[in-house]
């Protein structure tokens, strides 16, 4: 009594049409709700499951729950918007530099979306120049207006994954050092780039772009990355460019003979070469040109190699602050 209010926030989003139906499943949320909130306030990924009594999996997407006030202090929103996804309770979620989770929906509708992927293990220079040199690009397309254009930074759940099972302490490592920067971050359960634009998709038909390293591209230009897909690596992209998608292409260096790979040189299998000439010469596939060459030596698996063997000198790799950070915590 007398303290300030305690609050569980959540957004669902209904998978059945039928009026009857959603009113019956969010009874049950509701009285879920009101249960998890009085005898399982103390354990909120318990109270998490707590939310599904009752309710047929596919019925609902729970994907936004923001916990706050005195008996959630202790509570990390990020952590428990990782459950969700863990818990199958939705697809992708997302948060802004405070930690708070954002509705995609509210973040995402009707805006030109420009997506950087990757491991941020830690966040480099390169990740950095990466972003702000596709951004600029991105604001030169026809249809892009900066004000309603959101960057995101996105890290997939298998990317999370230690030895089969979430690393929590890793996530929230990387999470942290990407908010200190000021991104916003969305962690998903896409592996595969198309079902990443597919999501989009239901938000936008404006402007998409996703900025890719050359090791990327090669990879989503193999087929048998495409086996679960009835209609292969043509289903794929006919799914992941329909709604104008591009991808801005960031070089890499050959560490052999020092030269730089871009869209004109990457070596694809000879099968997929006319298939990948189709989208760069509409126009899909574009090169940065601006990028720091310095910084085409750095790669986030040797900076983690430096700091677990106490190795000096990873620190200028990494943009400013973020050094800092890493030894603090």
């Amino acid at each position: 009594p007398n303290t300030p209010y305690s609050e569980i926030i959540l957004h669902v989003r209904f998978h059945q049409t039928e009026a009857r139906l959603q009113q019956e499943v969010m009874g049950h949320v509701g009285v879920n709700l009101i249960y998890g909130a009085f005898y399982k306030h103390q354990d909120p990924n318990k109270l998490l499951r707590y939310l599904y009594d009752h309710i047929d999996k596919d019925a609902i997407e729970i994907d936004t729950i923001n916990f706050s006030g005195p008996l959630f202090k202790q509570v990390d929103n990020r952590l428990i918007s990782l459950q969700l996804i863990k818990n199958g309770m939705t697809q992708a979620v997302m948060f802004d530099a405070s930690g708070d989770n954002i509705l995609p929906a509210r973040l995402l509708y009707k805006k030109n979306i420009l997506a950087l992927r990757g491991s941020f293990r830690p966040v480099t220079k390169v990740n950095v120049d990466m972003f702000e040199k596709s951004y600029n690009i991105f604001l030169q397309e026809p249809n892009v207006d900066e004000k309603h254009t959101v960057c995101i930074f996105e890290i997939t759940l298998s990317n999370l994954m230690s030895q089969g099972e979430l690393d929590e302490k890793d996530f929230m490592d990387r999470a942290r050092l990407l908010c200190s920067l000021g991104h916003t971050v969305m962690i998903s359960n896409f592996k595969e780039y198309y079902r990443l634009v597919d999501y989009f998709a239901d938000y936008t038909k404006k402007q998409t772009a996703l900025t890719m390293g050359v090791s990327n591209v090669l990879e989503i230009f193999k087929e048998d990355y495409y086996t679960d897909l009835s209609g292969g690596i043509l289903e794929a992209f006919g799914k992941m460019f329909y709604n104008n998608l591009k991808v801005y292409l960031y070089p890499i260096q050959d560490a052999e003979t020092g030269e730089i790979i871009n869209s004109n040189n990457l070596k694809l299998h000879p099968r997929m070469k006319e298939f990948y000439k189709f989208f760069k010469y509409n126009g899909k596939v574009v090169d940065i040109f601006d990028f720091e060459k310095k910084y085409l030596s750095i790669f986030s698996r040797e900076i983690l190699q430096k700091i677990s063997n106490n190795v000096s000198g990873w620190e200028e790799s990494l943009p400013k602050g973020i050094a800092e950070l890493i030894k603090e915590y």
